[in-house]
């Protein structure tokens, strides 16, 4: 192959790599604070792997968590308030007292977590999959908000609110 053929080639090969980049990438110190144990609102934490850890009382405030890694983690008392938690796992976590007022919860799982004192008021819970999640102490959640949610015979909910089956 020529110089210039070759050139070209390489050329097209970064900019297909560039392309699949992920934008907005993670923001590898900030995850590292966290993971860490240290607050971090308005952080970007995308597709942070924080399973597993025990992370009580930070203040995660319009953070990015989008995709982010919470399953079995314990964040009692975590804010996350105006957050973006979209297609969170956070299977089996722990969020006893947490703040998701406001948060975007799009696609999230919160499949088996204990969510006892958490609050949801103005959160967004479209196909936010509770099943099994204990969150019948929960505050400021609507029947509006957990129609678009779902979970199982299960799901502890708060008295007089129901949720939908998952599919």
């Amino acid at each position: 192959m020529n110089p210039i053929a070759r050139l070209a080639a390489l050329g097209l090969s970064v900019a297909i790599l560039a392309s699949a980049a992920p934008a907005l990438a993670q923001n590898a110190s900030q995850i590292a604070r966290v993971r860490g144990g240290a607050s971090c609102p308005g952080c970007n934490l995308f597709q942070a792997d924080l399973s597993n850890l025990t992370l009580r009382g930070l203040n995660l405030s319009k953070a990015r968590l989008r995709q982010a890694d919470l399953s079995t983690v314990v964040m009692n008392r975590v804010s996350f308030a105006g957050g973006d938690l979209r297609d969170v796992n956070a299977y089996g976590g722990v969020f006893g007292g947490a703040s998701f007022a406001r948060a975007n919860l799009t696609n999230a799982s919160f499949v088996g977590a204990f969510l006892e004192g958490a609050n949801f008021a103005g959160a967004n819970l479209t196909g936010v999959n509770f099943s099994g999640a204990e969150m019948d102490r929960a505050v400021g959640l609507s029947q509006g908000q957990l129609n678009r949610a779902c979970g199982d015979s299960s799901t502890r909910l708060p008295r007089g609110l129901s949720i939908p089956g998952c599919r």
